[in-house]
């Protein structure tokens, strides 16, 4: 699937706010704000309902964020949206620097070992406090493997749809 017609999740709808329709919302964006810029939003409340909205506005609330969503006036209306996931298309996000990627990118790449052992292909990402992990799986097996470039990531071709990492196959 190409970078465009992929979907990044960059947030969630988390609460309410006041009486007319405001959302407490979480971003996953840096700086969290940026979330606004990326425009429409692909609102998922469940598997396979889905709503397209642009125009959203928001603004930092004490040490969260409030956003007011178009057509949406009153607490009720804003209820039905709690839960909701926020995804954007990934062709409205910024080229990452050198050296980094977004994890919808790598999502799906073939792994291998140095020596050219599949490992199997990267199911998604997650985070820790020191590093981030890449989770491998093969159909049987599946294997965590810390997202550090240069000691165990040693090459990421997103053409090629591989990366090559430094890692026993047997652990």
């Amino acid at each position: 699937m190409t970078a465009a017609g992929r979907r990044v999740l960059i947030g969630r709808i988390v609460g309410l706010y006041g009486v007319q329709g405001w959302l407490k919302i979480e971003s996953w964006a840096e700086p969290r704000m940026r979330i606004f810029d990326y425009q429409p939003w692909l609102l998922s409340a469940a598997p396979g309902v889905e709503t397209q909205v642009s125009g959203v506005k928001g603004r930092e609330q004490g040490k969260g964020m409030v956003a007011q969503l178009p057509g949406v006036d009153d607490r009720e209306q804003a209820a039905a949206l709690i839960g909701s996931d926020i995804y954007v298309s990934r062709d409205q996000l910024p080229p990452p620097a050198e050296g980094e990627y977004y994890w919808v990118d790598l999502e799906g790449l073939e792994v291998v070992t140095m020596e050219d052992v599949s490992l199997g292909r990267v199911s998604h990402l997650f985070a820790t406090g020191a590093n981030d992990v890449v989770v491998v799986r093969d159909g049987t097996r599946e294997r965590l493997i810390p997202f550090v470039q240069g000691s165990y990531v040693r090459s990421v071709d997103l053409s090629a749809g591989r990366m090559v990492v430094d890692w026993d196959p047997e652990f």
